[in-house]
């Protein structure tokens, strides 16, 4: 069982290989980190992993979805958390939960009520970082995919993930072992 599965996936957009064939699997619970040699290859491996970009060939399955057929089951399933934090112009905090609250059909002060327990685990954060992460384990998905996440806060961080699997990519070994005992190298 997985809850998130790449069999030599590539994403070679216009020719050009920005993720070599990756193979791994994250299992449910589990924190998977990913050591990748450049931004563009884990910016995006992790938006592979969340259903945002689609391989260009291997395979790719969240949960027991291909998000080249069924992209809209994978994003019941994985939400994504971008490297660059959240800019918050205008926007009040209760009318961005509310908004994401609305996107997945969850009761406003239910959804208020878990993003302010999200927020006290995220302590220490700032708002720009910790929003991201508060909207994306709204909904409570299975598989929470972190691209380039800070290391400083990985404990927060899991934290707020709970039970939730993560899979995370980083540009560095230390930076990606806060994130897992599971760790992968960088592709040769």
């Amino acid at each position: 069982m997985h809850v998130l599965r790449m069999l030599d996936a590539r994403y070679a957009p216009r020719g050009e290989t920005i993720v070599a064939p990756a193979t791994f699997d994250v299992a449910p619970g589990e924190h998977v980190a990913r050591v990748c040699a450049t931004a563009a290859e884990a910016q995006a491996l992790a938006m592979m992993g969340a259903a945002l970009v689609k391989p260009t060939s291997g395979i790719v399955l969240i949960g027991e979805y291909d998000p080249r057929v069924q992209p809209v089951h994978c994003k019941r399933i994985a939400a994504f958390v971008p490297h660059d934090p959240l800019p918050l112009p205008e926007m009040s905090v209760d009318h961005f939960i509310d908004y994401r609250a609305a996107l997945w059909d969850i009761d406003t002060e239910r959804a208020r009520a878990h993003a302010q327990i999200l927020l006290d685990r995220l302590s220490g954060l700032h708002e720009a970082f910790a929003y991201p992460i508060v909207a994306a384990l709204l909904g409570c998905p299975s598989l929470l995919v972190l691209d380039r996440p800070q290391p400083f806060f990985a404990k927060k961080i899991l934290a707020a993930a709970g039970p939730c699997a993560v899979f995370s990519t980083h540009l560095d070994a230390a930076a990606a072992f806060e994130f897992s005992a599971k760790l992968e190298a960088v592709h040769a």
